[in-house]
């Protein structure tokens, strides 16, 4: 069986349904493949629930941190009721709803696996066991998604680690948890699990939390989980694991060993094109896949294959996977009408805020929120800066917010062009700052015109002006 689409898509992750949902609004007949649940990593074993096991333990700390409802505020967490909202979220592993709300698009869901197999053509199994070959008259956009990248350790594979699925989706909490890796999976995961009730060990094999952030980010996190209980051990990396039972050991390279019910991996994320068939368009399956600012893919003639979402490794966030989706979108639309595309930067078919503008909120102990560049990436891109730094917890909203509020916020402006390059917020509830970040990076507001922007008083969003005033007393 042949049969013939506009536009095919591989993954209904969040990245998929959306190139599907703006193919659809401009006419295009679409094809979406998907093998497990619409809705992909995100809605099931990510973002909705992490943020679900992380929210009831940020409210309780935040009622703590007042007096008047400190002293209501006593009791320990209902683990079984968190897991059960997060059951919630994730529709219990079940997709009927974003099946209904693809297929409301007027796009087909295929169940199944998929490949390519030549320009524009893909073959597909079938979760019956058959086959089929699909076609698309203008292009085929890959949004397969990544996979928790897990190291090649003595005993590892026979000691079945958590990864982040496992960690979202666990029915019960381990009294013991090992977490691999101080990046944003291993920083949320240990902050979820010790305030459920696990005993949590975090190994960093490197200096610091976060190293992508801004250096005083991963230093608030880090005294914000010891805070909490975590074991953080910094310059540690494992060398072997073993399952005996119910129990794990874990060997350092220090020599140590520490055991556990569980051991979470958060050490990085790989793509899913593993026998995608790429090879079958002179690529190679496994690799990441090369796109410019329009997602249409490199070194394939003919322009016709996309990829948007982490399958393209610009910036492995849901949202800015389901930014690239409608850029992609678009274009393919726009090409396929025989319609105007504009590829300048921030034009309708250019995904340029994965260079200059992505948003990223940690939601741990404490939040962290960036967008934009650090001072760092600023700095080797070779702008001229100035850095200005502001005490969040010197705020009167941030005082009114919590009792002994800690916290951090850093502008990094382009004094060239007089205009905000990044900004980044560590501290409790500071993702609700992001954002008015954003929107004066993507817009370039002059720092003149945002003297304009007046925060209400007394909110945390008064560190704009507290910014600014140092700036300009810097000057």
């Amino acid at each position: 069986m042949t049969t013939e689409y506009d536009v095919i898509v591989l993954g209904a992750g969040p990245t998929g349904e959306n190139v599907a949902d703006r193919t659809r609004a401009a006419g295009l007949s679409t094809a979406v493949i998907e093998r497990e649940l619409v809705g992909g990593e995100c809605s099931y074993w990510a973002c909705m629930p992490s943020k679900a096991l992380l929210r009831p333990p940020a409210a309780l700390t935040a009622a703590r941190a007042v007096a008047g409802s400190r002293e209501a505020a006593g009791g320990a967490l209902d683990a079984e009721a968190v897991l059960a909202r997060r059951d919630g979220f994730t529709s219990h592993w079940k997709d009927d709803g974003q099946v209904a709300w693809l297929e409301g698009t007027g796009a087909e869901l295929v169940r199944g696996w998929g490949r390519l197999d030549g320009e524009r053509r893909v073959l597909v199994r079938t979760l019956d066991g058959g086959e089929l070959t699909l076609t698309a008259r203008h292009a085929v956009a890959v949004c397969t998604g990544s996979r928790a990248a897990v190291p090649e350790l003595p005993g590892l594979a026979d000691a079945r680690p958590w990864t982040s699925r496992e960690a979202t989706s666990s029915r019960t909490v381990p009294a013991r948890l090992v977490v691999v890796g101080g990046g944003v999976v291993g920083v949320e995961m240990a902050a979820a699990w010790q305030a459920l009730g696990s005993a949590v060990t975090l190994l960093v094999r490197g200096a610091a939390l976060l190293p992508r952030l801004e250096p005083f980010a991963g230093e608030l996190v880090t005294a914000g989980l010891r805070a909490a209980g975590v074991d953080v051990r910094f310059g540690t990396a494992v060398q072997a694991v073993r399952r005996d039972g119910p129990q794990v050991t874990v060997e350092l390279s220090d020599g140590g060993k520490l055991l556990a019910e569980e051991v979470l991996f958060a050490t990085g994320r790989a793509p899913r094109t593993d026998h995608l068939g790429l090879g079958s368009v002179g690529l190679r399956d496994g690799d990441w896949l090369d796109v410019d600012d329009s997602c249409l893919v490199k070194g394939v003639p003919g322009g016709w294959l996309y990829a948007a979402g982490d399958v393209n490794h610009r910036a492995l966030l849901t949202h800015q996977g389901k930014y690239q989706a409608r850029i992609a979108g678009a274009a393919i639309a726009a090409r396929a009408l025989g319609r105007p595309v504009d590829t300048e930067p921030w034009g309708a078919h250019a995904a340029t805020a994965d260079h200059a503008a992505v948003p990223q909120v940690v939601f741990t102990e404490p939040e962290v929120a960036a967008v934009g560049l650090s001072e760092e990436e600023a700095r080797a891109a070779g702008h001229s800066i100035k850095v200005v730094d502001y005490d969040l917890g010197s705020v009167a909203g941030a005082s009114l917010y919590a009792d002994d509020y800690r916290g951090r916020a850093r502008m990094v402006v382009d004094q060239d062009r007089g205009v905000l390059l990044g900004a980044t917020f560590a501290g409790p509830g500071v993702g609700d700052l992001l954002q008015a970040a954003t929107i004066a990076v993507v817009g370039q507001v002059p720092i003149a015109r945002l003297w304009h922007a007046v925060p209400a008083y007394p909110t945390v969003s008064e560190i704009w002006l507290r910014l600014l005033e140092t700036y300009r007393d810097a000057e």
